[in-house]
């Protein structure tokens, strides 16, 4: 854990800001052996549901995961996943999963203007270390339900989590604005979206952006 990081990372050379001492900055090590490489996005799956499951008893209603790797509250970004991999050959060595959650902080520059924090959305101070020991539980559950083989169990949740699942948005493409509806994930982590008239398509990350 980082009481203080200056160097948060984020997807594609993204930048994660955090005042210090005020967030939940942690990095885990994980040897998921026992799955291959191309399942990579199971990893992520987990670790997106241990984070719902340790936020959904402070929030309730409005927390969503935001495909890929984002936690969002309403409209609001309340965190973020990175998922770093070292794999050997035909075997997935080890992953770190970098996780930053927004706790204490309130106030954000213009460059992270649709960030919130626990603080801000439920109006009360909270002890970082506590909720530490929160999440690290979660993180323990899902990694095992996960490594017992509840794939289809906890992507049918992930689903259920998913910002604006089956929901008709609009995103961007190609930098054209487009409506679609996102109807499901691929095993390798793609969006699916449908646009009607039969056209339905998926994308990886950066080929699509949310409007």
């Amino acid at each position: 854990m980082a009481e203080d990081q200056y160097a948060g990372k984020g997807q594609v050379g993204g930048i994660w800001k955090s005042e210090a001492g005020k967030n939940l900055t942690i990095s885990v090590l994980f040897n998921p052996v026992f799955l291959a490489p191309k399942d990579q996005f199971r990893l992520n799956i987990a670790i997106s549901l241990a984070i719902m499951q340790f936020l959904l008893p402070h929030l309730g209603d409005g927390l969503r995961i935001k495909w890929p790797n984002d936690i969002y509250y309403g409209e609001k970004k309340l965190g973020g996943i990175l998922i770093e991999n070292s794999i050997r050959g035909k075997l997935w060595k080890h992953a770190i999963v970098g996780i930053g959650l927004n706790i204490n902080q309130t106030h954000f520059d213009i460059y992270h203007s649709k960030a919130c924090s626990l603080k801000q959305l439920l109006k009360q101070t909270f002890d970082i270390k506590l909720l530490l020991t929160e999440l690290c539980h979660a993180l323990s559950h899902q990694y095992a339900l996960l490594k017992q083989g509840a794939i289809a169990e906890q992507k049918a949740a992930y689903k259920r989590h998913l910002y604006r699942f089956q929901t008709n948005s609009r995103f961007t493409i190609d930098g054209q604005v487009v409506n679609g509806s996102i109807i499901d994930v691929t095993d390798e982590g793609r969006l699916v979206v449908d646009f009607g008239e039969n056209r339905v398509s998926d994308f990886g990350i950066k080929e699509l952006v949310f409007s």
